[in-house]
């Protein structure tokens, strides 16, 4: 058999072939390499995090965070791991350190709602309320509905934080929750107690100095009445009146119940004491002027302008007179004040369905073509409340 001839290009081409030979055999020793890495990386992984979760188990909490940050350094994306670590670090009280992993969690797990919530308590032993009621509300809305403990204990913190701002009527609903939920601890009765008599927590044993019972008593009536008990409500109610007769905003809890039971007459009567003790109680007014509208807007009409002039910066105030000047056929005077409403609660529907009648009512026809827009639009979305800061 005849030599196949490379002709004259030979040494070149045997060249090549060489080199190409030569960087084969590197790449496979570098992929090699590379794989063993990869497998020694799996085994280390894999080992702390089996030792991790012993530490854990075995309440070796400080060994159980080192170990999972040892692990988590190999697969930062590792969530089980991630999730074992920050309730580790709630347990051992180290929020702060807890809140920025739980920072870190979130974006894995976008639709967990108990992640949030628990970011939420960790903010608030911090002290930072407003984060907290965010993530707080933000966890309930999606819900921890698998873990009803956890539930209680985040609307515990929530109506905590609203009674701390202030938001006494949101505050009222949460803990009426709880109530519904077969949830009367002392806490509960208390932060209830603070809610309908309107008492922010700082304030709490300077108010009740001397009658210490009241606040909790008063909010075991007001979860009889959230539970539809009425009957059994105003026996305690009239207990408490006859005993306290001059405690801050007793008649006003009273008639908080009374509207609830829809027995409006006598919660206008437990309202109007209550605004004789204290000529500047706005909320009684208002209560007074929501408890009559579409009842008698007419005598409401009163209660609702004196609560705005009383406080003239309460956005609820402004609606609640707004829709008693349309009831009562007065819509260039209702406009300004559901205007101010609705620059307050611009996700509040109601407000802009009252405003889009009342530019129609006007003859103002675009601006009740927008205002009714407007209306659809968050028709189709959840929305807020109008009383949220009332």
């Amino acid at each position: 058999m005849g030599m196949i001839s490379l002709g004259t290009n030979a040494p070149l081409v045997s060249l090549r072939i060489c080199r190409i030979t030569c960087e084969l055999g590197l790449i496979l020793v570098v992929c090699g390499a590379a794989f063993g890495q990869a497998a020694t990386q799996a085994d280390g992984f894999d080992a702390l995090a089996s030792r991790a979760a012993s530490a854990r188990d075995g309440e070796r909490l400080d060994e159980a965070v080192a170990l999972y940050r040892q692990a988590l350094q190999l697969r930062p994306g590792w969530v089980e791991g991630l999730w074992s670590l920050v309730t580790v670090e709630y347990d051992r009280n180290d929020y702060q350190t807890a809140a920025q992993d739980f920072e870190k969690l979130l974006p894995l797990v976008p639709k967990d709602g108990t992640a949030r919530v628990m970011l939420g308590l960790c903010e608030f032993e911090l002290g930072r309320d407003e984060a907290s009621l965010g993530h707080i509300r933000d966890g309930l809305a999606l819900g921890v509905a698998d873990d009803a403990q956890l539930q209680q204990v985040a609307l515990f913190h929530e109506g905590t934080l609203l009674l701390r701002g202030g938001q006494f009527k949101v505050a009222h609903t949460t803990f009426g929750q709880l109530c519904k939920m077969g949830n009367q601890s002392d806490a509960v009765m208390g932060g209830m107690g603070l809610a309908v008599l309107r008492i922010l927590p700082r304030d709490a044993d300077q108010v009740a100095a001397g009658s210490a019972d009241v606040v909790p008593r008063i909010g075991h009536a007001a979860c009889l009445s959230s539970l539809k008990k009425y009957d059994e409500a105003d026996g305690e109610y009239e207990k408490l009146i006859t005993a306290y007769p001059d405690f801050p905003n007793i008649h006003y809890a009273y008639g908080l119940s009374l509207v609830e039971s829809s027995a409006i007459p006598k919660a206008v009567e437990q309202l109007q004491i209550e605004i004789h003790r204290n000529a500047k109680n706005v909320e009684a007014r208002l209560e007074i002027a929501a408890a009559l509208y579409k009842v008698d807007s007419v005598k409401a009409l009163p209660y609702a302008q004196e609560a705005v002039a009383l406080d003239p910066r309460l956005p609820f105030g402004h609606y609640l007179l707004g829709l008693l000047l349309l009831d009562t056929d007065q819509s260039p005077k209702a406009i300004p004040e559901l205007e101010i409403a609705a620059k307050a609660f611009p996700k509040e529907k109601r407000i802009f369905f009252a405003l889009g009648s009342a530019y129609s009512r006007a003859g103002r026809r675009e601006d009740a073509a927008k205002a009714r827009e407007t209306f659809e639009k968050l028709n189709q979305a959840s929305t807020g409340d109008a009383s949220a800061s009332y």
